[in-house]
């Protein structure tokens, strides 16, 4: 058996450059599940991506399959064979099926019998003859959502293909895919290098590509000389650039051979909000904004795909290129602060948020009656929270938003201050949109967070009451995201309170828009069923949250409370014995199907239900003040008393006696139990 290296390499027309990560990295994944379920060994495979090239190289991977030993069933030796062991018309047919005669079959006992069985082996495949195979398979199952079809080719791919090098060693791999045929021809950068350059042996990859062809195959040693040089810059500019993951992953992709350089802009243009210059920067231009102690500085980055001998006349180019852009934020920005935030509400009523729900407008003073009566419930300004609830939404109408979209709520934050509102309501125009996405920023002031929470729960309830609940992967008003930061902000912030009145308020602010009669139970179910993954962020166990859930909480702080004291009382000593004890109880008493009697202690005739009895009846006296208190911990604590009463209780006690008196009684003994616990949460669920 013979190890070579492997190297697989599709040449393309400019690939997407916010997937080209996933595409490479899926080629991978599928080209290993090929060679893994073929039990062709290897040593490593590792995948390059460029933008114009997706390839893999596999290090010492075997030149042939393994061969592997057929174990080819018959049938019984009673059907095989007459009662005078002659060999009957099925037998000799299957025998001669797999080119034996019926004595060089085996015999296999079996429970059902005896049986005839043939082992052979299966040599194993060459290597090279499977590639082909593999790699069209792998490239056929990536994920892209639309492919097109270039030139007059019938193939369909992401984008067009060029070249096709499938080299084992020093081997040409020959074979055909998408049109192509495999050769030892790998192109070059577009503009640098030699653009078609021959490869020998696949131990030339990928420095053959960068000594040559000026390009630099390796995705993460790209993305670490983009990083490192813009870091290098930004201390020399005595700043800190953006650099956000999601722009350096999607400059590492749109390059091959990255040059730093550094440009400027006017300073007059630092008098507009700097969100709206870093999204034009970043967004349309793909350009690393610079700051020095928080403020934009009149200086950017970006990176080249070429080194030019003049590179001034490149920096100057996207000077030229940018100016026009800022340009228009300044005049949009000036031309804006002419009229307040509240001045344009009036315009809001003639912009639908939903059909069936009505205008911005409605939605707007829904919002800010809303926000209002949780301000209230959490002791913060409820005229802040209503005012901010009734701006929230002028800033859409602007110019600035209207051309920078993603600067909504950051625009509306500038011109309420510009407007003079109160700092509390122009922070809260930027804040009711947090959190944007997974572990981004909760709004910062109580104001803010009435105007958050309020916001996602009039969405909820408005989708949820007019029935267009999301569907699969389907989530058009982001419900999913709402829940999650709903909970995070309640939670983190810790912010004591129940959101059941809030939904009953806003379901009924709506009015008769609404025709889902069951809107707020759907909601809350909604919003508890998001916990799972609220908390796997934090690798808490789903058990631990089903014990909760069982109580329909719609506090959420209090939810987290006792999800955190559950966690605690899964530490104790006696976790197990009460959690084994409550799911035992939990199965008795759901057999009962008449109202539950109150205990009466004459009718207790054992030992160990009296110490039970009593045991329960000073816990519960010591622990209701905890209940009250949220003191979960402490409570849980002072209940691990009961282990070994509730142990000696069942190993003592028969519940489903004759005596239908005694029987009720001890019933209801179990269900005082079970009340106890579900104070907190139902541990019987904890039971593995």
């Amino acid at each position: 058996m013979i190890k070579e290296d492997l190297l697989l390499e599709l040449g393309t027309e400019e690939l997407p450059p916010k997937a080209l990560r996933k595409l490479a990295q899926a080629l991978c994944d599928n080209f290993k599940s090929s060679l893994d379920s073929s039990a062709i060994e290897y040593e490593n495979i590792k995948w390059y991506a460029t933008p114009r090239r997706l390839a893999l190289k596999v290090t010492n991977i075997s030149d042939t399959q393994p061969d592997k030993t057929i174990v080819k069933k018959g049938p019984s030796v009673s059907v095989a064979f007459d009662a005078d062991n002659n060999p009957t018309k099925v037998g000799l047919a299957w025998a001669n099926s797999n080119g034996i005669t019926l004595d060089q079959a085996e015999r296999e006992q079996t429970p059902k019998g005896e049986w005839l069985i043939y082992k052979c082996v299966e040599k194993g495949g060459k290597t090279a003859d499977l590639i082909p195979t593999f790699f069209a398979k792998a490239l056929a199952n990536l994920p892209i959502p639309k492919m097109m079809r270039w030139s007059d080719k019938k193939d369909l791919f992401v984008r067009p293909v060029h070249t096709l090098t499938m080299l084992m060693g020093d081997k040409i791999i020959p074979g055909s895919i998408l049109g192509l045929e495999s050769s030892n021809i790998l192109q070059g950068h577009r503009f640098m290098g030699e653009q078609f350059i021959t490869i020998n042996n696949v131990n030339e990859y990928p420095e053959i590509l960068e000594t040559k062809g000026m390009v630099i195959a390796d995705y993460d040693r790209r993305k670490a000389m983009i990083i490192d040089s813009i870091e290098a810059e930004s201390k020399k500019l005595n700043g800190q650039a953006d650099m956000d993951d999601d722009l350096i992953e999607e400059v590492t992709s749109l390059v091959e051979y990255p040059v730093l350089l550094t440009a400027k802009f006017e300073e007059k243009f630092l008098a507009v909000p700097s969100e709206a210059l870093v999204h034009t920067m970043k967004g349309d231009q793909k350009y690393f904004p610079v700051y020095r102690d928080g403020k934009l500085l009149p200086n950017f980055i970006f990176i080249s795909n070429i080194i030019s001998e003049h590179p001034e006349h490149v920096i100057a180019g996207n000077e030229r290129v940018v100016r026009p852009r800022l340009s228009d934020a300044e005049f949009f920005f000036n031309t804006d602060k002419k009229k307040t935030l509240f001045s344009r509400f009036e315009s809001l009523k003639n912009i639908v948020f939903q059909k069936q729900l009505g205008t911005l407008a409605e939605k707007s003073e829904i919002v800010a009656k809303v926000a209002e009566a949780i301000a209230k419930n959490i002791n913060t300004n409820s005229d802040y929270a209503y005012r901010a609830g009734i701006l929230s939404k002028c800033d859409l109408i602007t110019n600035m938003v209207s051309e920078f979209t993603d600067t909504q709520g950051i625009m509306g934050m500038h011109y309420a201050r510009i407007d003079g509102e109160p700092e509390e309501i122009a922070l809260a125009m930027n804040e009711q949109y947090m959190p944007r996405f997974a572990g981004d920023n909760l709004p910062t002031s109580l104001v803010s967070c009435a105007v958050s929470i309020a916001e996602k729960i009039v969405t909820l309830v408005g989708i949820f009451g007019i029935n267009l609940l999301p569907k699969g992967d389907k989530d058009p008003y982001a419900l999913r995201r709402a829940s999650i930061g709903l909970i995070r902000i309640l939670i983190e912030k810790e912010i004591d309170l129940d959101i059941k009145p809030i939904i009953s308020l806003a379901k009924d602010l709506f009015g008769d828009k609404l025709t889902n009669k069951t809107v707020e139970e759907d909601v809350i179910t909604y919003i508890q069923g998001r916990f799972k993954a609220y908390y796997q962020e934090s690798n808490i166990e789903n058990d631990s949250v089903q014990a909760v859930l069982a109580n329909s909480i719609t506090n959420i702080l209090d939810f987290d409370q006792r999800v955190k004291a559950v966690l605690e009382f899964k530490t104790f000593e006696e976790a197990e014995t009460l959690s084994a004890a409550n799911k035992r109880v939990s199965n008795i008493v759901a057999k009962k199907t008449t109202p539950f009697t109150t205990v009466n202690k004459d009718l207790l005739e054992h030992e160990s239900e009296v110490v039970l009895f009593d045991t329960i009846s000073t816990v519960y006296e010591s622990v209701n003040p905890l209940f009250s208190n949220r003191e979960y911990n402490e409570a849980f604590k002072q209940m691990t008393v009961l282990a070994k009463p509730l142990t000696d209780f069942f190993e003592n006690v028969l519940v489903n006696c004759e005596n239908e008196a005694v029987k009720e009684n001890r019933y209801a003994l179990l269900k005082q139990i079970q009340d106890l616990f579900l104070h907190i949460a139902d541990i019987s669920v904890l039971q593995k």
